[in-house]
């Protein structure tokens, strides 16, 4: 991935329903070099799709918050096998530090956060968790 790619991924994280023609003119390239060059990164998994950002207010409100798990030993890849059956879960990211985890969860009300969070923490082999709900988002 060259400066070209990387400014051609901002630019569609921006707005990935800009058309090739805007793309070209902004890079100061062919129309035929950013198709290719979105191919490209397509054919390598770079880029894994396309998306909508919806304005907070365009959505029903629902609880979001990220959770910090200790897990016990060498578990890691079970546990995060097993978060894989939890609608609730959005991602799962490993980390360094004092945590292992880190998950974003998602739901409808705070009874359904606190269902959620209370199967979660049963899993066998989490240590301890600390979980932060999330008040305001912004995009950058």
């Amino acid at each position: 991935m060259d400066d070209k790619d990387r400014q051609l991924i901002a630019l569609l994280r921006k707005n990935a329903r800009l058309p090739v023609a805007t793309l070209a003119k902004t890079l100061g390239v062919s129309r035929g070099t950013v198709q290719n060059r979105i191919n490209r990164l397509q054919a390598q998994g770079a880029i894994q799709g396309f998306t909508i950002r919806l304005r907070p207010e365009a959505e029903p409100p629902r609880v979001r918050a990220v959770t910090m798990i200790a897990v016990e030993g060498e578990r890691t890849d079970r546990i995060i096998k097993s978060l894989r059956d939890y609608p609730e879960i959005a991602a799962v990211h490993t980390t360094n530090g004092r945590w292992d985890l880190v998950l974003e969860l998602n739901t409808d009300n705070l009874e359904a956060f606190d269902q959620a969070l209370r199967r979660i923490r049963q899993i066998k082999g989490i240590a301890g968790s600390e979980t932060s709900l999330l008040l305001s988002s912004y995009a950058m």
